[in-house]
């Protein structure tokens, strides 16, 4: 594994990801869909489905459009129906490094609070991103992001991907 040590590859990198949860912590979904590449894919399960090697996730949007029929179903579809809350993401990167195909392997840890319509916070989720990386037209994107709860059950449904 070769580890990227470049800071200011390591800013991009920090960037991308800020603009990740900044988008969902502002509720804004095409915001979110603007961070992922053109192929890009989004994952959300849990850690001991990775650990059993269970292909098992609570969303899973495999391509392009399906992350736009997510934004869709959450912008939509879900906007009257569902019980809405306002999610705040904590953000640590833990590790950048080449992957063998050229694109960056980021691990970054996560804690994701939601408070309700109630206005009690609590946390819903903790764990980390698996995420490829790629330069698309100049600007970093994911390929792909895969969300790994260290729980196998959050303490409420959830809406938004983490």
């Amino acid at each position: 594994m070769n580890v990227i040590l470049d800071p200011g590859l390591l800013a991009r990198v920090d960037a991308l990801q800020q603009a990740y949860a900044h988008a969902l912590d502002r509720r804004d979904m095409p915001g979110w869909l603007a961070c992922f590449a053109s192929t890009g894919r989004y994952e959300l399960t849990s850690a001991e489905n990775v650990r059993l090697g269970l292909p098992v996730g609570m969303m899973l949007d495999d391509c392009h459009e399906r992350l736009r029929d997510r934004v869709k179903y959450v912008n939509e579809v879900w906007a009257s129906v569902v019980d809405h809350y306002q999610p705040r993401h904590m953000l640590s990167r833990d590790l950048c490094a080449w992957s063998d195909d050229g694109a960056i392997a980021a691990s970054t840890n996560f804690s994701v609070f939601y408070t309700n319509a109630e206005g009690k916070s609590a946390l819903l989720a903790t764990g980390h991103y698996e995420d490829l990386i790629v330069d698309e037209g100049g600007a970093l994107k994911f390929a792909s992001k895969r969300a790994v709860m260290d729980t196998a059950v959050p303490p409420r449904y959830i809406i938004y991907p983490l």
